[in-house]
């Protein structure tokens, strides 16, 4: 889900809990709502699930080269 989505979702729910009686504030608090929780997300500075996942893909990948060169090192002191 996206951030757009999230915060829909996030000021969705908000807003159904607000007491039946307060309809008439529904808009006015989503709005206000929305503002909010947008400016915590952004200072929050979250990342994506997609971005995350990448950000782990490139890990491993990291991780895979390092321990090959560590490997590497190991066999050429061995040998040298």
């Amino acid at each position: 889900m996206d951030r757009s989505g999230l915060l829909n979702e996030l000021v969705g729910k908000l807003g159904q809990a607000l007491p039946s009686g307060a309809n008439e504030l529904k808009a006015d608090f989503e709005k206000n709502a929305r503002s909010v929780v947008q400016t915590a997300l952004e200072k929050m500075d979250l990342v994506t699930r997609e971005e995350f996942d990448l950000q782990v893909a490139l890990l491993q990948r990291t991780r895979e080269k390092l321990d090959r060169l560590e490997q590497l090192v190991e066999q050429q002191n061995r040998d040298g």
